[in-house]
């Protein structure tokens, strides 16, 4: 059975499958439907990806617009700071973000439920990261928040960030809302 940790941002939970360790290594089902469907995560995933970044890496924070994906996120290499920033304008959490540690000895993952952006940064020398979305990609639909927002004040962990131009570029949260570029969700 996995076990659910909420955090303050409804939707965006640490989960802790069932870990089998023993003096060869580990054995960990990262994915079985019913399991999920049985602690309330109700999404179909449809696709996974995968990512591997260097050290001081931020990639984020992204989520796509029309839309939205829910995911679950599993470091199968590496540590990293996970984040979650709320962009659903009918939470009471709106506009607030929460970072969780995650690594490849934790055996944790991270589920963010569709309108929560997400972004991390790797603190080991390397992250390789699975990704299991309940919607395809689609470049045309992705949008970002800046990671580092002065209004949402995310407290990355790292001094030095190597952030890609397109990372760079999202805008702010207020500035999401203006433009109206905030995830919809039906």
């Amino acid at each position: 059975m996995i076990k659910i940790k909420k955090t303050p941002i409804d939707g965006f939970d640490v989960l802790e499958p069932n870990c089998y360790k023993d003096e060869r290594g580990f054995f960990l089902e990262t994915y079985q439907e019913k399991n999920y469907q049985a602690i309330g995560i109700k999404d179909k995933f449809i696709q996974d990806n995968q990512s591997r970044s260097i050290r001081d890496v931020i990639r984020g924070m992204h989520f796509q617009i029309n839309r939205p994906q829910a995911q679950i996120i599993t470091v199968m290499r590496g540590s990293v700071f996970d984040v979650g920033v709320d962009l659903r304008l009918n939470s009471p959490t709106f506009g607030s973000w929460h970072g969780v540690e995650l690594s490849d000895s934790g055996q944790r993952q991270i589920y963010t439920a569709p309108g929560i952006a997400h972004g991390f940064c790797v603190l080991s020398d390397y992250a390789d990261l699975h990704y299991k979305v309940s919607r395809f990609y689609d470049p045309q639909d992705e949008c970002g928040l800046i990671w580092n927002d002065s209004e949402v004040q995310i407290n990355w962990p790292i001094t030095n960030p190597i952030v890609h131009p397109r990372d760079s570029s999202f805008k702010t949260l207020n500035e999401l809302l203006k433009n109206q570029q905030l995830p919809f969700l039906d």
